[in-house]
């Protein structure tokens, strides 16, 4: 009801700033000439008190009052007439008075009923991110969300929630910094860390980096039967090569896993694809040679950088050198081996393993 007052108040100033301006007569241009008899009275009785007072003579006085006749009679000759509106006119100001009382409200509601909605309430952003999220769809409660964590970044718990919905979405940068923001400011989880891992994974094309490896770690440390970090972890396996660590990784979650586990489908369709003898057989011994050589590669590629990132364990970096040259790329061999001597200077017993394999796989006069 609000709104149509505010219509018709809107309506009746636009009325009446067009009608104003008709409603108003123009003055009288010839104001002064239509009162030159009054001036011409007080001329007469100004001359008559100037010859009693003996301020001039009678000739004088009948010279002056014939001067005052004079100019009256000029201005009687170019005097209009009487001031008044005539027919036409009054008829057209009542028919413009009447078009605008009439076609202005007319135009303002046709207008508003082309183009507004005059059946629905209104529904301002605000006032729908106010509202319950369960009444709302999906967009408008991740956008409330966000809201919220733009106004309050330090919400741990808000950036728990939001987590899982940008790895959903496939948003693996944002879900990681959301993540990290959870465990930063609301405290560390397996599960948090898990995700944090499996992020940054999924971020890195299905590469287990340096990074997600240690959130991994981190997870199992904290629950060692943490489902998502022990197939990553095993994942991480099969990168580097080790399908016999990968394939006892897997059996050890399916023999751990509940009977209401929603995830062991996933982890034995994996094992099935690595494990020699199962129904699927080993994915890798299935496809063609030129295939197998590929699927190796990408295997060795992805060790090579997730090392190439960060840490590395001294068995991790002996199978990337012997990879490289299995698959004939000796130069990649030689500078992963002084990267390895690089990031494990530290360790001596590290430093001598080093040395003995660059002497087996006669590398030893390339190291540094």
């Amino acid at each position: 009801m609000l709104i149509w007052i505010i219509f018709a108040a809107m309506t009746g100033a636009a009325v009446f700033a067009l009608l104003w301006p008709l409603g108003r007569r123009s003055p009288d241009v010839f104001a002064e000439t239509a009162d030159a008899k009054s001036l011409y009275r007080a001329q007469l009785t100004e001359i008559e008190r100037d010859l009693g007072r003996g301020l001039i003579g009678a000739p004088e006085a009948d010279a002056a009052k014939a001067e005052a006749a004079r100019r009256l009679l000029r201005a009687a000759d170019g005097e209009p007439e009487p001031a008044g509106e005539s027919e036409p006119a009054l008829r057209r100001r009542r028919a413009a008075s009447a078009l605008a009382l009439s076609c202005v409200p007319l135009f303002a509601l046709l207008v508003y009923g082309a183009l507004g909605s005059p059946s629905h309430p209104d529904q301002p952003l605000s006032a729908r991110l106010e509202g319950v999220p369960s009444q709302q769809d999906f967009e408008l409660a991740l956008a409330r969300i966000e809201t919220h964590l733009a106004a309050n970044p330090t919400d741990g718990r808000g950036w728990a929630v939001i987590a899982p919905v940008y790895l959903r979405q496939g948003r693996f940068d944002d879900a990681a910094r959301a993540f990290a923001a959870a465990i930063r400011h609301d405290g560390t989880s397996a599960d948090r860390l898990a995700g944090l891992g499996e992020a940054r994974t999924l971020a890195a094309g299905g590469v287990v980096t340096a990074e997600a490896l240690q959130a991994f770690n981190e997870a199992v440390a904290l629950d060692a039967r943490n489902p998502r970090a022990r197939f990553f972890l095993a994942v991480a396996k099969e990168q580097d090569g080790n399908t016999d660590g990968a394939i006892a990784a897997l059996r050890a979650m399916l023999a751990d896993a509940p009977p209401d586990a929603g995830w062991t489908g996933m982890v034995q369709q994996r094992l099935e694809s690595l494990a020699p003898g199962s129904t699927a057989g080993s994915a890798i011994a299935s496809l063609p040679a030129a295939d197998q050589q590929a699927a190796i590669r990408g295997m060795v590629e992805g060790l090579a950088e997730r090392l190439k990132q960060g840490g590395g364990t001294l068995p991790e970096w002996m199978r990337l050198i012997r990879s490289q040259l299995v698959l004939g790329n000796r130069p990649a061999a030689l500078e992963a081996m002084v990267t390895a001597r690089q990031r494990l200077a530290d360790n001596a017993e590290a430093t001598t393993q080093l040395d003995a394999l660059a002497s087996e796989l006669n590398l030893k006069e390339q190291a540094p």
